[in-house]
């Protein structure tokens, strides 16, 4: 059990274009929100879909990638580490997000498949 990691594999669509900010040191980040489906039948027999939807965050090469390739609707690969974080709001409220912070991505569906990693 010692071997086991924080690692998380995604398959879905993008939900919104990544938004791209360069931070004071120069260092490039993406956020973006992936959809993930599930269908299974319900006791019924009807095909029910569960989507889950999740936010990505991607440093350097890849929010390159991501800036150049990526956008709302596309297919997308990504593995990465699960992290959680909390903060305020500007109106003194307290919030916490749950996030994938990727370090590799592969365009799906499309031609010369673009691969990257960290």
């Amino acid at each position: 059990m010692s071997t086991l990691k924080n690692k998380v594999q995604l398959i879905g669509n993008v939900g919104n274009a990544p938004e791209i900010k360069i931070l004071e040191n120069g260092k490039k980040v993406a956020n973006f929100s992936m959809a993930t489906n599930e269908f299974y039948k319900n006791s019924d027999g009807e095909k029910i879909q569960n989507t889950q939807w999740h936010n990505i965050v991607a440093w350097g090469k890849i929010s390159e990638i991501i800036e150049k390739y990526v956008d709302k609707g596309k297919e997308v690969a990504i593995e990465g580490k699960l992290t959680s974080r909390s903060y305020e709001t500007e109106a003194g409220e307290k919030r916490s997000v749950t996030e994938v912070v990727a370090n590799e991505i592969l365009l799906l569906g499309i031609k010369g498949e673009e691969y990257a990693s960290e």
